[in-house]
C-alpha cells in the first residue's frame, strides 16, 4: 500500500530507511530479517559507535566504565531533533561543533510536570558531561580505525565542560576520621571480613586508591626477598609506583599494626592479588580477589556498605573515605607539599602546588609526623591487633 512521505526530505529518507524498507523486507523474508540485528548505516554516530565498541580500546576497559559509557552514547544517539529524527541517525560529516553543543544544551536539563502540571527543571550536569566525554572517546577511537571515514576533528573537544553550575558548592566525597576507621575495622572483623578491614588501613596510611588495594596491590609487592625492608606501591591511574621504606633509621616499624596483618596474610598467600574474600560464609572454597575479572568492584562496595551500615557510621561513608582520612591527617599533621606529593604519589600542580623531588627521607618523616599526631588525639586500635616485635632485615633498602 502506497504511503505518502510528505515533504521534509531529511525526514521522509528516515522513515523510508528505518521503517518501511524494513517492513518490506520482513514481508517478504517471511520474517526472518526480524531476527537479524540491523546494522547502523556507514557514515552514522550509530556507526561510529559500533565501531568503538568493536575496537580492543573498548575491551581494554573495565566493567564500570564501559557500562558508563554505553548510557552517555546511548543518552546522546537517543536525543530526538525537532524533525523528529534521532541525533544517532545523523552522518558524523554533518557534526559541527555548533550542533554538538546545542545538543548538550538540551541534554544538560531534564523537565518534568508536577502533579499540578507545573513544568520541573532539573540539572543533570554530570550525567550529561560523561555523555560527552563517552562521545569524544568514541570520536578519537573511530577515526583511528577509519581514518578515511572519520573526520579528524572531533566536535566534542574542548567543549569547557564545567563540573558544576556557577555558584554550586563542589560535591566533595566525605572523609572518614580515625575514630570511623577504628569502627569500621573492627566491625568488618566481626563479621568476617578481615580482609577489607585491612584494606581500610592500607588505604588510609598509604593513600592508594581503591581499584589499586583490590586491583594491582600484589603479595608479591610486600617485603619481598630482595626488598625485604620495602613494600611497591603502585598508582595505575598516573602510572607512578614507590618503594615505601617500612621501617625508620633506628629500625622501627612505620606501620606495626599494618605489618602484623600483612604478614599473616602472606603467610597464607603465595601469589597474586593480596586482599581475597576471606570470610567464613563465602561461595566459593577458594578465596577469590574482591575485584573481578571485568574490573568490577559493585560487589565489594556493597559489603562496604553493609559494614559502614552495622557499625552505625555515616551512611554516606564509602572505601574512598578512608583514603580521603589518611590525606586530612597528613594535612593535620603539617606535612609539607613535598612530603604529601611523595605519599600520594601525585605529579599534578593541580593536585599540590609545589614540585619538590620524592625521597625516602620524605617518606620516613611523613609516617612518623602522622604517627606523632594520631597518638596526640586517639587511641590507636590495640583491640583488633597486638603487634609483636617487628624485625627488619639488616639489608638496608
Amino acid at each position: 500500500m502506497a504511503q505518502a512521505l510528505g515533504e521534509n526530505f531529511t525526514a521522509a529518507v528516515e522513515r523510508t530507511e528505518n521503517i518501511l524498507l524494513p517492513a518490506f523486507d520482513s514481508w517478504r523474508s517471511g520474517g526472518l530479517t526480524d531476527m537479524v540485528p540491523a546494522s547502523p548505516v556507514p557514515g552514522t554516530f550509530d556507526w561510529l559507535v559500533s565501531i568503538f565498541r568493536a575496537h580492543q580500546k573498548w575491551r581494554e576497559l573495565d566493567h564500570k566504565t564501559q557500562r558508563q559509557y554505553d548510557q552517555g552514547l546511548a543518552l546522546f544517539a537517543n536525543h530526538r531533533l525537532k524533525d523528529g529524527s534521532r541525533t544517532g541517525s545523523k552522518q558524523i560529516s554533518d557534526f559541527t561543533k555548533g550542533f554538538v553543543d546545542a545538543v548538550y544544551a538540551k541534554l544538560l536539563v531534564v523537565e518534568r510536570s508536577d502533579a499540578d502540571g507545573n513544568i520541573i527543571k532539573r540539572e543533570r550536569r554530570r550525567f550529561a558531561n560523561a555523555a560527552m566525554t563517552a562521545c569524544r572517546r568514541a570520536w578519537f577511537v573511530g577515526e583511528r580505525a577509519q581514518e578515511a571515514k572519520v573526520p579528524a576533528i572531533n566536535p566534542f573537544s574542548r567543549m569547557g565542560l564545567k563540573s558544576r553550575a556557577p555558584g554550586r558548592p563542589a560535591r566533595e566525597t566525605p572523609t572518614a576520621t580515625w575514630d570511623e576507621l577504628f569502627a569500621f575495622r573492627r566491625t568488618a572483623k566481626r563479621l568476617g571480613y578481615h580482609s577489607i578491614g585491612t584494606a581500610a588501613l592500607l588505604t588510609w596510611e598509604w593513600l592508594q586508591r581503591e581499584e589499586h588495594v583490590f586491583g594491582a596491590f600484589e603479595i608479591a609487592h610486600y617485603r619481598p626477598k630482595e626488598r625485604p625492608n620495602s613494600v611497591r606501591i603502585v598508582h595505575p591511574k598516573n602510572s607512578e609506583e614507590a618503594w615505601w621504606p617500612l621501617f625508620d633509621e633506628a629500625d622501627e616499624p612505620l606501620f606495626p599494626e599494618l605489618m602484623t596483618e600483612l604478614d599473616a596474610i602472606k603467610a597464607s598467600v603465595m601469589s597474586g592479588l593480596a586482599f581475597r574474600r576471606d570470610h567464613p560464609h563465602r561461595r566459593s572454597s577458594t578465596p577469590l580477589p574482591w575485584i573481578t575479572e571485568r574490573k568490577d568492584l559493585r560487589y565489594l562496595r556493597r559489603i562496604v556498605k553493609k559494614i559502614v551500615v552495622a557499625a552505625r557510621l555515616r551512611n554516606e561513608l564509602s572505601f574512598t573515605s578512608f583514603r580521603h582520612g589518611g590525606f586530612t591527617e597528613g594535612a593535620d599533621s603539617d606535612l609539607t607539599d613535598a612530603e604529601l606529593r611523595a605519599a600520594g604519589r601525585h605529579r599534578s600542580k593541580q593536585q599540590l602546588p609545589t614540585y619538590a623531588k620524592r625521597t625516602r627521607k620524605q617518606l620516613i618523616a611523613a609516617a612518623k609526623k602522622r604517627r606523632e599526631e594520631r597518638a596526640r588525639t586517639v587511641l590507636l586500635p590495640d583491640d583488633l591487633v597486638t603487634p609483636p616485635p617487628i624485625v627488619p632485615n639488616n639489608r638496608r633498602v
